[in-house]
């Protein structure tokens, strides 16, 4: 009998951490507006409308956070710098 071997694909290079689902994470504040959140969303995040700005603002406002994007690491940290700059309190990038 002879055991068959069966190849899975990677999700990134040994040792590269770009792999995986990292998460952008964006955490209930108290100076800024659900207009601010909801048009800082929809302007950095791929295929968010406003209208799911409001949304995932209510979200962060009722749970105090919410998980807007995962992904490969180094759009992560694009989205993440650019929500950052908007002035949107983030959590740390999580690898997920």
């Amino acid at each position: 009998m002879r055991a068959e071997t069966i190849e899975r694909p990677r999700t990134g290079g040994p040792g590269s951490g770009l792999g995986g689902n990292w998460r952008v994470i964006v955490l209930n504040d108290n100076h800024n507006t659900f207009d601010g959140v909801a048009a800082a969303l929809s302007s950095v995040i791929p295929g968010m409308s406003l209208p799911q700005g409001f949304a995932m603002a209510d979200r962060i406002h009722n749970t105090g956070q919410a998980i807007v994007w995962t992904g490969q690491k180094e759009t992560a940290e694009l989205y993440w710098e650019q929500l950052r700059d908007a002035g949107l309190t983030m959590a740390p990038l999580e690898q997920g």
